[in-house]
Order: C-alpha cells, then structure tokens, then sequence
C-alpha cells in the first residue's frame, strides 16, 4: 500500500522526532553516567600550579577553592572581606598542605580594581580560573518595583559580566603561551528558563552562557577548556536555603559533582537533579509557554511574599 505524499512527510518528521530524542536521551547517559565514571574529565591539576577563584569567602567560591586545594592545587582566593580571605587561606594551607595567595577586591567598585588584581596575579603558573563571584537580587521582584534599583541593577551588571570578561583577559594571556588551562564561568539555571522578577539577574547570566560557549570554540586550539555552568538552587547564603536537599545541595556537593563535568559538557548545569529541572520546565515551555510562564511567576510571587514578610517582621 502506497503512502501519499501527507503521510510520507509525516513519516519523515516523526522519524526525525525520534531521531532527536533518542539523541538526547544517549548524549544524557554519556554526559552524566559514562563520562564521569571512565574519569573522561580533564586532570585540572596538570592544567598549572595554581587556580584563581572569585568570590570564594562563602558557598559555591568557597567550595570550588577547598576542592581544587584538595587536588593539589595551590589557589588564588579573591573576594572583598579581607578578614574572611586570611581565614580562609589559612584553613586552607593547613588542611590541604597548598600555597595560598589572597586579593581583597570588592567587583562592585568597577574597573579599577582589575590593574591590581593583574598586577597580584602577574607570573603565576595558573591553570584554574573559575569566575564564581555574582549578585542577584535581595529577592524576586518586579523590575519597576525594586527598591534602589539603580544601585542594585548596576552592580549585577558590573560583577556578573565586566567582572568575567576582565577575569579572563587577565588569565587566558598566560594560558594562551602555555596552550593549556580552564576557565569556568558560572551563570544560572535563571538565564536559560522563564524567570520573572528576576529580569536583570537572568539577563546577566544568560550573556555569560553565551559569551561562554563562543569563547570555548575560540580558544580550543589553543588547548583551553571553557567551560558555562549553570547551577539551579544549591544551599547557600545567596539563595537563602538553609536545609540542603536533593534538589538543592550543599556547595560542597554540587562542586565536586560539577568539576567532574570539565571536559566533557561545555555548558552544563553540573549537577544531574538540576539538569532534570531545567529539561523539565523547557519541554513544558514548548508544549505551552503560558503555562509554564504562569507556574514559574506564581512561584516566584510566593517567594517574594515571604520574603517580604519576613523582612517586615
């Protein structure tokens, strides 16, 4: 029985549907089962002697410093409260046996403070950037309605994205002589799903996963790895999620399951539950974008009303 010419291009897109899923199902198993465990991730101590990491006093910085010290690495630690960097530095170097090196740097200030973080950094072997430091809002709101927006809105356009593109033309110079090294830039789940009331964060972070993902294609031949992660909830003070759970883990969890994706994703939330949210919420975007919109922006009005209360109390 002969197919008209309606039911063959059915067919074919059909074919091609299931083409694309069984795609996607295989490239997930890879990237988050077979990958990892055949330690197809790249080996980040042989990258350089030392890795710089942004905003590291608290959560995922803190926790990307403590990891990559664990792995032999001696660090960089830069973020604005000098008393935390010492702190830290000195825990470090004690319990991991590493040097430490620390750059008190507030992003907010502007480009000033970049001649002296390139000058603190100047002839160090460094393997390891990880551009972690990021402000978002003190909690979801509209974007008229944010109080001292002005203020808030340029600071998360200064730390989220000049703080990054300046980070990196301090550390791929070296990197790009020796043709090796790794830079990981955070951006969020925010940039890549509807998020209302977070307008300008989302934006922010949605440049950093593109600017990203090219600067990776750029500079492979040079040997560097670029890699965009994209966490969604994890338990920090950014957050305001006091319990880790499954969904939101602890800093320390989401880090070392993140850094064994180097290599092997080059835009990749890190951490497997965040990835079946984000799949999620955008198979629901394409069967019904107003629904989905609706679902997250009732999310986002219960947040900000609690967040709301509690700062009234």
């Amino acid at each position: 029985m002969s197919l008209t010419t309606l039911e063959k291009i059915g067919l074919v897109c059909l074919t091609y549907l299931g083409f694309k899923i069984v795609r996607s199902i295989l490239q997930f198993v890879y990237c988050h089962v077979v990958a990892p465990g055949l330690k197809l991730f790249v080996n980040l101590k042989q990258q350089g002697q030392w890795a710089v990491i942004t905003g590291c006093t608290d959560g995922l910085g803190k926790a990307f410093a403590e990891e990559l010290a664990s792995q032999g690495i001696d660090v960089v630690l830069i973020s604005r409260t000098k008393s935390k960097l010492d702190t830290l530095a000195a825990e470090i170097g004690e319990k991991y046996k590493v040097n430490t090196k620390v750059v008190e740097a507030d992003f907010t200030e502007g480009n000033s403070v970049f001649s002296n973080i390139e000058k603190q950094l100047f002839g160090l072997d460094i393997g390891v950037l990880v551009n972690n430091v990021g402000l978002s809002y003190p909690h979801p709101e509209h974007f008229l309605n944010l109080p001292d927006r002005d203020k808030v809105y340029n600071d998360i356009i200064q730390v989220n994205i000049n703080t990054t593109l300046a980070m990196c033309q301090i550390v791929m110079p070296s990197m790009v002589e020796n043709r090796r090294g790794v830079v990981i830039n955070i951006s969020s789940t925010a940039g890549h799903i509807p998020s209302p009331l977070l307008s300008i964060y989302a934006a922010s972070k949605i440049f950093v996963s593109k600017f990203s993902t090219d600067l990776a294609t750029e500079y492979k031949k040079y040997g560097i790895t670029v890699q965009c992660l994209t966490p969604g909830y994890v338990a920090t003070k950014m957050s305001k999620i006091r319990k880790a759970s499954w969904m939101a883990p602890t800093p320390k969890t989401y880090v070392k399951k993140a850094l064994k994706t180097v290599g092997i994703e080059g835009l990749t939330t890190g951490y497997f539950p965040h990835s079946l949210l984000v799949n999620a919420i955008q198979t629901m975007n394409a069967i019904s974008p107003s629904f989905a919109e609706w679902i997250v922006m009732r999310t986002m009005m219960s947040i900000r009303a609690r967040a709301v209360k509690k700062a009234a109390s």
